[in-house]
């Protein structure tokens, strides 16, 4: 990977074009989580502390290019003024005259760049004018670095270019994790169907020594070895595709990794009544809602030999008790050897961080992407413009 950070540029008296993603959960006008905020704080004190003037660009919500009142940056301020503590100022309309009248120390905030179509079409003509509003782009907005947009992409080849704290330290986790790995190489993927997750399984399959299958995604591999699943979610027209899949890994030299065995319940509820079985005995009249311990027992084998990790997707029904075991149990081994310095752990994905979070093993991995689709473009092999366009 080839691109500059703030420390490749003179920041002291420049406007800096700054791309966020401040993209946040809200309720009765307040900020519910603010954890994408708390974000992006090293870059914008960075550029402060460097005599920059950082100019915000970001979206909120889905405005589908119109103006939206209720999807306004401004109801922001607060929230990112006690963040950053310091004044912000929003602006709906900016001008380079504007922006150069605030002083330096000031952070100001432009209107959602999506109440125009011109952003997501990634319009040559909003990429110029935006280019006009500063002297540097920094982008630290990894989680829409997967759009072609004009705040992400064009304007970023018009202007000199870096990444911000949060896009650095997300693209050298991911550089550590696939781009020059230490080996051996862990990946988890877990999740409901095979189909929705097909070009990360075939890049991952090429590029990591193990890929261990976990969720409702295990439950079509199993069955796809024509053994039984009882009433357990999975994807029967897509078990071809699971072989396929293996026999993909094994000429690759990655060894695929199912349950040994299964922890059955007759009804998706927590708490609910439950055995451990052998993974090729699932009763007709039950389901399949978690690997079981002899499982978890081999994935610490594994980890205990690997180097990286790579994790995207529960082991199983995290969401409702008992059915969290194989998560939590795989996911505290794994915080133990990165804690240790024997393991690089990276995750990403909705799922998967709000897993690792219930289970308190978050804080011990090396890095966990909020950045959802443009984590698992990354994970798929895919170029991501916003990335692309660093490199340029």
């Amino acid at each position: 990977m080839s691109w500059k950070t703030l420390d490749d540029h003179e920041l002291s008296g420049k406007v800096v074009l700054t791309r966020v993603d401040i993209n946040v959960p809200m309720a009765d006008g307040q900020v519910t989580d603010a954890t994408r905020i708390t974000r992006i704080v090293p870059t914008i004190k960075d550029i402060l502390a460097g005599g920059g003037k950082p100019v915000l660009l970001a979206h909120f919500g889905r405005p589908k290019g119109k103006p939206v009142p209720e999807m306004s940056l401004s109801q922001l301020v607060p929230a990112l003024e006690e963040a950053f503590g310091t004044a912000v100022t929003f602006v709906e309309r900016p001008s380079r005259e504007f922006i150069d009248e605030q002083p330096f120390g000031a952070v100001i905030l432009v209107e959602n760049t999506r109440f125009t179509t011109m952003e997501e079409a990634n319009d040559p003509q909003m990429a110029g004018f935006l280019a006009t509003l500063g002297d540097i782009y920094c982008n630290d907005a990894f989680s829409a670095a997967h759009r072609a947009h004009a705040s992400t992409e064009g304007v970023a080849r018009l202007l000199p270019n870096c990444a911000g704290r949060l896009m650095q330290a997300e693209l050298e986790a991911l550089e550590a994790a696939l781009g020059a790995p230490e080996r051996p190489v862990v990946a988890v993927v877990g999740g409901a169907k095979v189909s929705t997750k097909l070009e990360l399984l075939g890049n991952l399959v090429e590029k990591v020594d193990y890929l261990v299958i976990g969720g409702g995604m295990a439950n079509t591999f199993i069955a796809a070895h024509d053994l039984p699943i009882g009433k357990s979610l999975a994807e029967l027209d897509m078990t071809d595709t699971a072989l396929a899949i293996m026999d993909k890994a094994a000429n690759a030299g990655c060894k695929v990794v199912l349950p040994t065995d299964i922890v059955v319940a007759r009804e998706f509820a927590a708490n609910a009544p439950n055995e451990v079985l052998p993974a090729d005995s699932c009763p007709e009249d039950a389901m399949i809602l978690d690997a079981g311990p002899a499982t978890v027992a081999y994935f610490a084998e594994i980890l205990a030999d690997a180097k990286t990790l790579i994790w995207n997707g529960p082991f199983g029904a995290f969401e409702i008790e008992p059915f969290d075991a194989a998560t939590n149990a795989a996911a505290l081994k794994a915080a133990e050897l990165t804690r240790a310095g024997r393991l690089t752990s990276v995750a990403g994905g909705g799922d998967t961080v709000a897993a690792l979070n219930t289970s308190g093993a978050a804080g011990d991995f090396t890095y966990i992407s909020s950045a959802g689709g443009a984590f698992l473009e990354w994970m798929e092999g895919k170029t991501l413009p916003g990335v692309a366009a660093l490199q340029g």
